[in-house]
Protein backbone atom coordinates (compact mmCIF):
# COMPACT_ATOMS: atom_id res chain seq x y z
CA UNK A 1 0.00 0.00 0.00
CA UNK A 2 1.37 3.49 -1.01
CA UNK A 3 2.07 6.11 1.97
CA UNK A 4 -0.06 8.59 2.61
CA UNK A 5 0.51 11.80 1.40
CA UNK A 6 -0.97 14.67 4.10
CA UNK A 7 -1.13 17.62 1.94
CA UNK A 8 -3.40 20.54 1.62
CA UNK A 9 -4.71 23.03 -1.53
CA UNK A 10 -7.14 25.79 -1.84
CA UNK A 11 -9.78 24.91 -4.75
CA UNK A 12 -9.40 27.10 -7.72
CA UNK A 13 -12.30 29.51 -8.05
CA UNK A 14 -14.12 26.95 -10.64
CA UNK A 15 -13.65 23.89 -8.45
CA UNK A 16 -15.35 26.09 -5.41
CA UNK A 17 -18.18 26.87 -7.61
CA UNK A 18 -19.35 23.41 -8.28
CA UNK A 19 -18.62 22.67 -4.63
CA UNK A 20 -21.08 25.01 -3.91
CA UNK A 21 -23.63 24.63 -6.63
CA UNK A 22 -24.70 21.60 -5.01
CA UNK A 23 -28.75 21.51 -4.30
CA UNK A 24 -31.20 18.79 -2.88
CA UNK A 25 -32.78 19.14 -5.87
CA UNK A 26 -29.60 19.47 -8.61
CA UNK A 27 -26.41 17.61 -7.45
CA UNK A 28 -23.37 18.82 -8.65
CA UNK A 29 -22.01 14.72 -9.23
CA UNK A 30 -21.46 12.55 -12.44
CA UNK A 31 -23.12 9.11 -12.18
CA UNK A 32 -21.93 6.41 -13.66
CA UNK A 33 -22.65 2.97 -14.41
CA UNK A 34 -20.60 -0.41 -16.34
CA UNK A 35 -22.33 -3.63 -16.92
CA UNK A 36 -19.89 -6.51 -16.46
CA UNK A 37 -21.50 -10.42 -18.02
CA UNK A 38 -19.52 -12.10 -15.65
CA UNK A 39 -19.20 -11.55 -11.36
CA UNK A 40 -16.90 -9.10 -10.69
CA UNK A 41 -13.97 -10.43 -7.89
CA UNK A 42 -14.12 -7.96 -5.24
CA UNK A 43 -11.25 -8.19 -3.57
CA UNK A 44 -9.51 -8.11 -7.10
CA UNK A 45 -11.53 -4.56 -7.96
CA UNK A 46 -11.00 -3.55 -4.25
CA UNK A 47 -6.87 -4.05 -5.02
CA UNK A 48 -7.37 -1.67 -8.42
CA UNK A 49 -8.83 1.36 -6.47
CA UNK A 50 -6.14 0.71 -3.49
CA UNK A 51 -3.13 0.78 -6.26
CA UNK A 52 -4.49 2.80 -8.88
CA UNK A 53 -6.73 5.36 -7.86
CA UNK A 54 -6.13 6.09 -4.55
CA UNK A 55 -2.41 6.59 -5.23
CA UNK A 56 -2.97 10.24 -5.75
CA UNK A 57 -4.40 12.65 -3.10
CA UNK A 58 -7.41 13.71 -4.50
CA UNK A 59 -9.31 10.31 -3.53
CA UNK A 60 -8.41 10.57 -0.13
CA UNK A 61 -9.29 14.82 0.13
CA UNK A 62 -12.69 15.84 1.61
CA UNK A 63 -13.65 19.40 1.15
CA UNK A 64 -12.88 22.02 4.06
CA UNK A 65 -15.17 25.25 4.18
CA UNK A 66 -12.25 28.21 5.47
CA UNK A 67 -13.57 29.76 8.76
CA UNK A 68 -16.60 32.12 8.78
CA UNK A 69 -16.78 31.13 5.18
CA UNK A 70 -14.15 33.81 4.20
CA UNK A 71 -11.71 32.56 1.50
CA UNK A 72 -11.63 29.37 -0.82
CA UNK A 73 -11.93 26.19 1.08
CA UNK A 74 -9.32 23.42 0.82
CA UNK A 75 -8.47 20.02 0.12
CA UNK A 76 -7.63 18.15 3.42
CA UNK A 77 -6.71 14.91 3.65
CA UNK A 78 -9.43 12.81 5.32
CA UNK A 79 -8.19 11.45 8.64
CA UNK A 80 -10.38 8.65 8.96
CA UNK A 81 -10.49 7.50 5.27
CA UNK A 82 -12.06 4.28 5.10
CA UNK A 83 -12.25 2.87 1.41
CA UNK A 84 -14.77 0.12 2.84
CA UNK A 85 -16.86 2.95 2.96
CA UNK A 86 -16.15 4.18 -0.65
CA UNK A 87 -16.74 0.67 -1.95
CA UNK A 88 -19.23 -1.14 -0.83
CA UNK A 89 -21.14 -4.28 -2.31
CA UNK A 90 -25.20 -4.83 -2.66
CA UNK A 91 -27.64 -7.29 -3.78
CA UNK A 92 -29.26 -6.56 -7.12
CA UNK A 93 -32.97 -5.85 -5.98
CA UNK A 94 -36.15 -8.14 -7.64
CA UNK A 95 -36.77 -9.12 -10.34
CA UNK A 96 -32.82 -7.94 -11.04
CA UNK A 97 -33.69 -6.77 -14.58
CA UNK A 98 -32.45 -3.72 -16.49
CA UNK A 99 -35.77 -2.01 -15.56
CA UNK A 100 -34.96 -2.44 -11.56
CA UNK A 101 -30.78 -1.73 -12.40
CA UNK A 102 -32.35 1.70 -13.90
CA UNK A 103 -34.66 1.91 -10.89
CA UNK A 104 -31.19 1.43 -8.88
CA UNK A 105 -28.88 4.05 -10.47
CA UNK A 106 -31.92 6.56 -10.39
CA UNK A 107 -31.84 5.97 -6.50
CA UNK A 108 -28.14 6.33 -6.50
CA UNK A 109 -28.14 9.80 -8.69
CA UNK A 110 -30.81 11.25 -5.98
CA UNK A 111 -28.67 10.53 -3.01
CA UNK A 112 -26.13 13.22 -2.02
CA UNK A 113 -22.46 12.46 -1.43
CA UNK A 114 -21.33 12.76 2.11
CA UNK A 115 -19.37 16.05 2.41
CA UNK A 116 -17.56 15.01 5.13
CA UNK A 117 -15.53 12.22 3.26
CA UNK A 118 -13.94 12.61 0.00
CA UNK A 119 -16.61 12.60 -2.72
CA UNK A 120 -16.97 10.13 -4.23
CA UNK A 121 -18.13 6.16 -3.87
CA UNK A 122 -18.43 2.84 -5.93
CA UNK A 123 -21.29 0.39 -5.10
CA UNK A 124 -20.54 -3.24 -6.70
CA UNK A 125 -24.41 -5.00 -7.73
CA UNK A 126 -23.97 -8.77 -7.56
CA UNK A 127 -26.34 -10.78 -9.20
CA UNK A 128 -27.37 -8.59 -12.15
CA UNK A 129 -27.82 -10.93 -15.26
CA UNK A 130 -25.72 -13.66 -13.66
CA UNK A 131 -23.03 -11.01 -13.88
CA UNK A 132 -22.41 -7.50 -12.01
CA UNK A 133 -22.52 -4.11 -12.68
CA UNK A 134 -20.51 -0.76 -10.97
CA UNK A 135 -22.62 2.14 -10.25
CA UNK A 136 -19.68 4.67 -9.61
CA UNK A 137 -20.27 8.72 -8.17
CA UNK A 138 -17.86 11.02 -8.29
CA UNK A 139 -18.45 14.95 -7.70
CA UNK A 140 -17.65 17.43 -9.87
CA UNK A 141 -15.77 20.03 -7.94
CA UNK A 142 -12.75 16.92 -8.48
CA UNK A 143 -12.81 17.31 -12.42
CA UNK A 144 -15.14 18.04 -15.26
CA UNK A 145 -16.76 14.88 -16.53
CA UNK A 146 -14.18 14.06 -19.58
CA UNK A 147 -10.89 13.90 -17.01
CA UNK A 148 -13.12 11.60 -14.61
CA UNK A 149 -14.21 9.13 -17.03
CA UNK A 150 -10.37 8.89 -17.91
CA UNK A 151 -9.96 8.09 -14.11
CA UNK A 152 -12.29 5.11 -14.78
CA UNK A 153 -10.64 3.89 -18.08
CA UNK A 154 -7.51 4.19 -16.06
CA UNK A 155 -8.30 1.68 -13.81
CA UNK A 156 -8.68 -0.77 -16.39
CA UNK A 157 -6.91 -3.65 -17.99
CA UNK A 158 -6.40 -4.33 -22.08
CA UNK A 159 -6.60 -8.08 -21.16
CA UNK A 160 -7.88 -10.38 -18.82
CA UNK A 161 -4.55 -12.01 -17.64
CA UNK A 162 -2.92 -8.85 -16.73
CA UNK A 163 -1.98 -9.04 -13.42
CA UNK A 164 -3.18 -8.25 -10.08
CA UNK A 165 -2.33 -4.16 -9.66
CA UNK A 166 0.57 -3.73 -7.45
CA UNK A 167 1.64 -0.66 -5.20
CA UNK A 168 4.33 1.80 -6.79
CA UNK A 169 6.96 2.82 -4.49
CA UNK A 170 6.32 6.25 -3.33
CA UNK A 171 9.21 8.90 -3.93
CA UNK A 172 8.62 11.97 -1.81
CA UNK A 173 9.21 15.01 -3.92
CA UNK A 174 8.32 18.61 -3.91
CA UNK A 175 5.66 19.77 -6.44
CA UNK A 176 4.42 23.05 -7.51
CA UNK A 177 0.69 22.99 -7.28
CA UNK A 178 -0.55 22.26 -10.26
CA UNK A 179 1.58 19.12 -10.53
CA UNK A 180 -0.10 18.08 -6.93
CA UNK A 181 -3.52 17.92 -8.79
CA UNK A 182 -4.45 14.34 -9.90
CA UNK A 183 -2.65 12.68 -12.81
CA UNK A 184 -5.03 9.83 -13.56
CA UNK A 185 -5.37 8.67 -17.11
CA UNK A 186 -1.73 8.77 -18.59
CA UNK A 187 0.39 8.27 -16.01
CA UNK A 188 -1.70 5.96 -14.76
CA UNK A 189 -1.89 3.86 -17.29
CA UNK A 190 1.74 3.84 -17.55
CA UNK A 191 1.79 2.27 -13.78
CA UNK A 192 0.79 -1.28 -14.40
CA UNK A 193 1.85 -3.62 -17.37
CA UNK A 194 -0.74 -3.86 -19.67
CA UNK A 195 -3.11 -1.22 -18.50
CA UNK A 196 -5.12 0.32 -21.07
CA UNK A 197 -3.53 4.10 -22.05
CA UNK A 198 -7.00 5.55 -22.68
CA UNK A 199 -6.00 8.29 -24.20
CA UNK A 200 -4.59 6.20 -27.02
CA UNK A 201 -8.26 3.83 -27.43
CA UNK A 202 -10.50 6.93 -28.08
CA UNK A 203 -12.60 6.10 -31.29
CA UNK A 204 -11.72 8.62 -34.03
CA UNK A 205 -12.95 6.74 -37.12
CA UNK A 206 -16.26 8.81 -38.35
CA UNK A 207 -17.08 9.46 -34.85
CA UNK A 208 -16.49 12.99 -33.73
CA UNK A 209 -17.63 15.10 -30.49
CA UNK A 210 -19.90 17.93 -31.14
CA UNK A 211 -16.83 20.51 -31.50
CA UNK A 212 -13.66 20.25 -31.98
CA UNK A 213 -12.04 20.91 -28.31
CA UNK A 214 -8.95 22.39 -30.37
CA UNK A 215 -11.08 24.78 -31.39
CA UNK A 216 -12.62 25.53 -28.58
CA UNK A 217 -9.18 25.88 -26.84
CA UNK A 218 -7.97 28.50 -29.44
CA UNK A 219 -11.39 30.71 -28.29
CA UNK A 220 -10.27 30.08 -24.82
CA UNK A 221 -6.89 31.64 -25.17
CA UNK A 222 -7.83 34.79 -26.71
CA UNK A 223 -8.93 36.02 -23.23
CA UNK A 224 -10.61 39.27 -23.93
CA UNK A 225 -12.39 38.07 -27.02
CA UNK A 226 -13.64 35.24 -25.04
CA UNK A 227 -14.96 37.41 -21.92
CA UNK A 228 -16.84 39.30 -24.34
CA UNK A 229 -18.70 36.02 -26.09
CA UNK A 230 -19.83 35.42 -22.87
CA UNK A 231 -21.21 38.84 -22.30
CA UNK A 232 -22.86 38.37 -25.30
CA UNK A 233 -24.45 34.83 -24.23
CA UNK A 234 -26.10 36.12 -21.12
CA UNK A 235 -27.90 38.77 -23.63
CA UNK A 236 -29.71 35.33 -25.66
CA UNK A 237 -33.06 34.91 -24.00
CA UNK A 238 -33.98 32.16 -22.10
CA UNK A 239 -34.99 28.83 -23.97
CA UNK A 240 -38.64 28.37 -24.69
CA UNK A 241 -40.94 26.66 -22.79
CA UNK A 242 -41.58 23.52 -22.84
CA UNK A 243 -42.50 20.07 -20.22
CA UNK A 244 -39.08 19.43 -20.34
CA UNK A 245 -38.39 22.93 -18.28
CA UNK A 246 -39.57 23.86 -14.60
CA UNK A 247 -39.01 23.68 -11.25
CA UNK A 248 -37.07 20.37 -10.26
CA UNK A 249 -37.69 17.63 -7.06
CA UNK A 250 -35.12 15.58 -5.69
CA UNK A 251 -36.42 12.73 -7.39
CA UNK A 252 -34.26 11.52 -10.92
CA UNK A 253 -34.92 9.24 -13.15
CA UNK A 254 -32.42 7.17 -15.40
CA UNK A 255 -32.00 4.84 -18.60
CA UNK A 256 -30.15 4.08 -21.23
CA UNK A 257 -30.42 2.22 -24.66
CA UNK A 258 -29.75 -1.17 -25.46
CA UNK A 259 -26.17 -1.00 -27.47
CA UNK A 260 -26.55 -0.05 -31.09
CA UNK A 261 -23.91 -0.97 -33.81
CA UNK A 262 -21.76 1.37 -34.83
CA UNK A 263 -20.98 0.65 -38.20
CA UNK A 264 -24.55 0.32 -38.95
CA UNK A 265 -25.03 4.11 -37.69
CA UNK A 266 -21.72 4.85 -40.03
CA UNK A 267 -23.65 3.17 -42.87
CA UNK A 268 -27.30 5.01 -42.45
CA UNK A 269 -24.61 7.90 -42.08
CA UNK A 270 -23.24 7.64 -45.43
CA UNK A 271 -26.55 6.65 -46.88
CA UNK A 272 -27.89 9.94 -46.26
CA UNK A 273 -24.33 11.74 -46.17
CA UNK A 274 -24.08 12.82 -42.72
CA UNK A 275 -21.35 11.33 -40.23
CA UNK A 276 -22.29 9.02 -37.46
CA UNK A 277 -22.49 12.12 -35.14
CA UNK A 278 -24.93 14.07 -37.39
CA UNK A 279 -27.29 10.55 -37.36
CA UNK A 280 -27.09 10.58 -33.28
CA UNK A 281 -28.05 13.83 -33.00
CA UNK A 282 -31.03 13.67 -35.50
CA UNK A 283 -32.59 10.58 -33.95
CA UNK A 284 -31.96 12.40 -30.26
CA UNK A 285 -34.10 15.10 -31.66
CA UNK A 286 -36.70 13.74 -33.67
CA UNK A 287 -37.45 11.06 -29.36
CA UNK A 288 -37.81 14.76 -28.20
CA UNK A 289 -40.09 15.49 -30.84
CA UNK A 290 -41.91 12.30 -30.15
CA UNK A 291 -42.12 12.39 -26.68
CA UNK A 292 -43.49 15.85 -26.94
CA UNK A 293 -46.37 14.84 -29.80
CA UNK A 294 -47.36 11.89 -27.35
CA UNK A 295 -48.62 14.20 -24.59
CA UNK A 296 -49.69 16.93 -27.02
CA UNK A 297 -47.47 19.52 -26.84
CA UNK A 298 -46.80 21.61 -29.39
CA UNK A 299 -44.21 21.08 -31.89
CA UNK A 300 -44.58 22.93 -34.64
CA UNK A 301 -41.32 24.99 -35.50
CA UNK A 302 -39.95 24.42 -31.95
CA UNK A 303 -36.11 24.66 -31.13
CA UNK A 304 -34.98 24.04 -28.07
CA UNK A 305 -31.02 24.72 -26.83
CA UNK A 306 -29.02 21.91 -25.69
CA UNK A 307 -25.82 23.11 -23.79
CA UNK A 308 -22.49 21.02 -24.58
CA UNK A 309 -19.89 20.85 -22.63
CA UNK A 310 -16.24 20.28 -24.44
CA UNK A 311 -12.94 20.25 -23.24
CA UNK A 312 -10.53 22.97 -23.72
CA UNK A 313 -7.57 20.65 -22.40
CA UNK A 314 -4.58 21.45 -24.30
CA UNK A 315 -2.67 18.22 -24.88
CA UNK A 316 0.08 18.58 -22.47
CA UNK A 317 -2.68 19.07 -19.63
CA UNK A 318 -4.90 15.64 -20.45
CA UNK A 319 -3.46 14.13 -17.33
CA UNK A 320 -4.50 16.71 -14.80
CA UNK A 321 -7.93 17.37 -12.73
CA UNK A 322 -9.99 20.01 -12.40
CA UNK A 323 -12.43 21.93 -14.31
CA UNK A 324 -11.24 22.88 -17.57
CA UNK A 325 -14.23 23.05 -19.94
CA UNK A 326 -15.89 25.19 -22.11
CA UNK A 327 -19.88 25.45 -23.60
CA UNK A 328 -21.37 25.38 -26.89
CA UNK A 329 -25.33 25.84 -27.50
CA UNK A 330 -26.82 23.37 -30.09
CA UNK A 331 -30.25 24.83 -30.92
CA UNK A 332 -32.07 21.12 -31.65
CA UNK A 333 -34.86 21.43 -34.41
CA UNK A 334 -37.56 19.30 -33.21
CA UNK A 335 -40.21 21.18 -35.03
CA UNK A 336 -38.74 19.60 -38.09
CA UNK A 337 -40.21 16.52 -38.38
CA UNK A 338 -38.63 15.42 -41.60
CA UNK A 339 -35.91 13.12 -40.34
CA UNK A 340 -33.56 13.87 -43.60
CA UNK A 341 -34.53 17.82 -43.67
CA UNK A 342 -33.64 17.91 -39.34
CA UNK A 343 -30.09 15.80 -40.05
CA UNK A 344 -29.55 18.44 -42.71
CA UNK A 345 -30.45 21.46 -40.42
CA UNK A 346 -28.95 19.80 -37.44
CA UNK A 347 -25.27 19.24 -39.82
CA UNK A 348 -25.66 23.17 -40.97
CA UNK A 349 -26.10 24.40 -37.16
CA UNK A 350 -23.39 22.67 -36.23
CA UNK A 351 -21.03 23.48 -38.88
CA UNK A 352 -21.80 27.44 -37.98
CA UNK A 353 -21.13 26.90 -34.04
CA UNK A 354 -17.72 25.59 -35.08
CA UNK A 355 -16.50 28.97 -36.68
CA UNK A 356 -18.06 31.16 -34.23
CA UNK A 357 -17.26 31.65 -30.75
CA UNK A 358 -20.52 33.96 -30.26
CA UNK A 359 -21.82 30.38 -28.37
CA UNK A 360 -18.40 29.43 -26.60
CA UNK A 361 -18.37 30.14 -22.69
CA UNK A 362 -14.96 29.03 -22.18
CA UNK A 363 -15.11 28.04 -18.15
CA UNK A 364 -11.27 27.28 -18.01
CA UNK A 365 -10.84 30.96 -18.46
CA UNK A 366 -12.97 32.57 -15.66
CA UNK A 367 -10.04 31.79 -12.91
CA UNK A 368 -7.82 33.77 -15.07
CA UNK A 369 -9.84 36.76 -15.81
CA UNK A 370 -10.70 36.69 -11.18
CA UNK A 371 -14.33 36.13 -10.51
CA UNK A 372 -14.98 35.00 -7.49
CA UNK A 373 -16.93 31.32 -7.21
CA UNK A 374 -20.09 32.89 -6.26
CA UNK A 375 -19.60 34.58 -9.87
CA UNK A 376 -18.85 31.69 -11.86
CA UNK A 377 -21.75 29.95 -9.72
CA UNK A 378 -24.22 32.65 -11.19
CA UNK A 379 -23.01 32.57 -14.63
CA UNK A 380 -23.60 28.28 -14.82
CA UNK A 381 -26.94 29.37 -13.25
CA UNK A 382 -27.89 32.03 -15.81
CA UNK A 383 -26.46 29.73 -18.72
CA UNK A 384 -28.46 26.28 -17.48
CA UNK A 385 -30.84 27.31 -16.09
CA UNK A 386 -32.38 29.75 -18.27
CA UNK A 387 -30.89 29.53 -21.38
CA UNK A 388 -30.54 25.75 -21.72
CA UNK A 389 -33.36 22.99 -21.79
CA UNK A 390 -31.10 20.04 -21.33
CA UNK A 391 -27.19 19.11 -20.63
CA UNK A 392 -25.91 16.84 -23.92
CA UNK A 393 -22.72 15.06 -23.83
CA UNK A 394 -21.08 12.98 -26.80
CA UNK A 395 -17.95 11.13 -25.84
CA UNK A 396 -16.22 8.59 -27.92
CA UNK A 397 -14.95 5.47 -25.85
CA UNK A 398 -12.65 2.76 -25.82
CA UNK A 399 -12.15 0.85 -29.44
CA UNK A 400 -11.66 -2.14 -27.81
CA UNK A 401 -13.46 -4.30 -25.06
CA UNK A 402 -11.36 -3.20 -21.91
CA UNK A 403 -11.37 -5.35 -18.56
CA UNK A 404 -11.99 -4.37 -15.32
CA UNK A 405 -10.47 -6.33 -12.29
CA UNK A 406 -9.88 -8.83 -14.66
CA UNK A 407 -13.44 -9.18 -16.18
CA UNK A 408 -14.57 -7.64 -19.60
CA UNK A 409 -16.90 -4.36 -19.78
CA UNK A 410 -19.52 -4.64 -21.76
CA UNK A 411 -21.36 -1.53 -21.79
CA UNK A 412 -21.04 1.93 -20.16
CA UNK A 413 -23.09 5.07 -19.84
CA UNK A 414 -22.78 7.91 -17.44
CA UNK A 415 -24.21 11.49 -16.84
CA UNK A 416 -22.96 14.52 -16.33
CA UNK A 417 -25.09 17.16 -13.47
CA UNK A 418 -27.45 19.25 -14.79
CA UNK A 419 -27.15 22.71 -12.70
CA UNK A 420 -29.20 25.60 -12.65
CA UNK A 421 -32.69 23.61 -12.09
CA UNK A 422 -32.12 21.61 -15.82
CA UNK A 423 -34.16 18.67 -15.67
CA UNK A 424 -32.63 16.71 -18.26
CA UNK A 425 -29.51 15.32 -19.20
CA UNK A 426 -28.66 13.73 -22.88
CA UNK A 427 -25.28 11.33 -22.90
CA UNK A 428 -24.10 9.77 -26.04
CA UNK A 429 -21.09 6.88 -25.18
CA UNK A 430 -19.44 4.31 -27.45
CA UNK A 431 -17.58 1.32 -26.54
CA UNK A 432 -16.10 -1.19 -28.17
CA UNK A 433 -17.97 -0.90 -31.76
CA UNK A 434 -21.39 0.20 -30.33
CA UNK A 435 -23.12 3.28 -29.13
CA UNK A 436 -25.35 3.63 -26.04
CA UNK A 437 -28.08 7.06 -25.42
CA UNK A 438 -28.90 7.56 -21.52
CA UNK A 439 -31.37 9.99 -20.61
CA UNK A 440 -31.86 11.44 -16.80
CA UNK A 441 -34.46 13.45 -15.92
CA UNK A 442 -36.25 14.96 -13.25
CA UNK A 443 -39.15 12.96 -11.87
CA UNK A 444 -41.27 15.85 -11.68
CA UNK A 445 -40.98 17.22 -15.27
CA UNK A 446 -40.25 13.71 -17.31
CA UNK A 447 -40.74 10.53 -14.85
CA UNK A 448 -40.70 8.20 -17.96
CA UNK A 449 -37.33 8.54 -19.68
CA UNK A 450 -37.77 5.35 -20.91
CA UNK A 451 -40.43 6.23 -23.43
CA UNK A 452 -37.67 9.01 -24.94
CA UNK A 453 -34.87 5.86 -25.28
CA UNK A 454 -37.91 3.84 -26.99
CA UNK A 455 -38.52 6.67 -29.45
CA UNK A 456 -34.62 6.80 -30.11
CA UNK A 457 -34.79 3.71 -30.90
CA UNK A 458 -37.87 3.74 -33.03
CA UNK A 459 -35.98 6.84 -35.12
CA UNK A 460 -33.22 5.36 -36.03
CA UNK A 461 -34.71 2.01 -37.18
CA UNK A 462 -36.56 4.57 -39.48
CA UNK A 463 -33.55 5.73 -40.61
CA UNK A 464 -32.31 2.52 -41.26
CA UNK A 465 -35.19 1.25 -43.70
CA UNK A 466 -35.16 4.58 -45.20
CA UNK A 467 -34.06 4.31 -49.15
CA UNK A 468 -33.61 0.80 -48.84
CA UNK A 469 -34.79 -0.96 -51.72
CA UNK A 470 -37.77 -3.38 -50.64
CA UNK A 471 -38.03 -6.89 -50.40
CA UNK A 472 -39.25 -8.44 -53.27
CA UNK A 473 -40.47 -12.13 -53.11
CA UNK A 474 -40.13 -13.78 -56.59
CA UNK A 475 -43.06 -16.05 -57.79
CA UNK A 476 -42.19 -19.55 -57.84
CA UNK A 477 -44.28 -19.86 -61.39
CA UNK A 478 -41.30 -19.44 -63.67
CA UNK A 479 -44.24 -18.13 -66.75
CA UNK A 480 -44.70 -14.60 -64.60
CA UNK A 481 -42.27 -12.02 -65.65
CA UNK A 482 -40.17 -10.34 -63.06
CA UNK A 483 -39.75 -6.55 -62.98
CA UNK A 484 -36.70 -5.19 -60.99
CA UNK A 485 -38.05 -3.42 -58.33
CA UNK A 486 -37.01 0.69 -58.62
CA UNK A 487 -34.86 2.40 -56.66
CA UNK A 488 -37.91 3.57 -54.21
CA UNK A 489 -40.20 1.70 -52.61
CA UNK A 490 -43.65 1.30 -54.65
CA UNK A 491 -42.28 3.78 -56.68
CA UNK A 492 -43.31 6.59 -54.54
CA UNK A 493 -41.59 9.28 -52.47
CA UNK A 494 -39.47 8.81 -49.00
CA UNK A 495 -39.71 11.72 -47.76
CA UNK A 496 -42.00 13.21 -45.26
CA UNK A 497 -44.35 16.31 -45.64
CA UNK A 498 -44.16 18.97 -42.97
CA UNK A 499 -46.98 17.88 -40.88
CA UNK A 500 -44.55 14.32 -40.68
CA UNK A 501 -47.01 12.31 -43.28
CA UNK A 502 -45.18 9.91 -45.60
CA UNK A 503 -45.32 11.89 -49.51
CA UNK A 504 -47.65 10.51 -51.60
CA UNK A 505 -46.03 12.14 -54.22
CA UNK A 506 -44.43 9.46 -57.43
CA UNK A 507 -40.40 9.47 -57.08
CA UNK A 508 -38.16 10.91 -59.92
CA UNK A 509 -36.98 7.53 -62.47
CA UNK A 510 -34.29 5.96 -60.30
CA UNK A 511 -34.05 8.06 -57.46
CA UNK A 512 -36.07 7.96 -54.03
CA UNK A 513 -37.56 11.22 -53.84
CA UNK A 514 -40.18 13.39 -55.74
CA UNK A 515 -39.23 16.77 -57.50
CA UNK A 516 -40.96 18.54 -54.42
CA UNK A 517 -38.25 16.87 -52.15
CA UNK A 518 -35.36 16.94 -54.51
CA UNK A 519 -33.17 18.79 -52.43
CA UNK A 520 -33.30 15.92 -49.57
Amino acid sequence: MSAIRKRSEFFSTVDAAWLHMEKPTNMAMITGIMIFDEPLDFERLKATIENRLLIYDRFRQRPVDPPFGLGLPRWETDPNFDLDWHLQRIKMPPPGDMIALQDLVSEMMSTPLDFSRPLWQYHVVDDYANGSALICRLHHCIADGLALVKVLLSMTDDSPDAPWPQAPEYQPRKLGRLARMLVPAVKAAKMAQKTVHASEMLLDEGYQTLVNPSRVLDIARLGNSGTRALGKLLLIPPDRKTIFRGKCCVSKHAAWSEPINLQEVKSVGKLMGGTINDVLLSCVTGALRRYLEGRDQQVRGLNIRAVVPVSIRPEEDLDKLGNRFGLVFLSLPVGIADPIRRMIELKRRMDAIKDSSEAVVAFGILNAIGMTPVQIEDIVVKIFGMKGTAVMTNVPGPREVIYLAGRPLRSLMFWVPQPGNLGMGVSILSYAGNVVLGIATDANLVPDPEQIIADFHAEFKYLQQWGRPPQVEIPEAASIPFEAPRSSMNGRCQALTKEGNPCKNHARTGLTTCYAHRNL
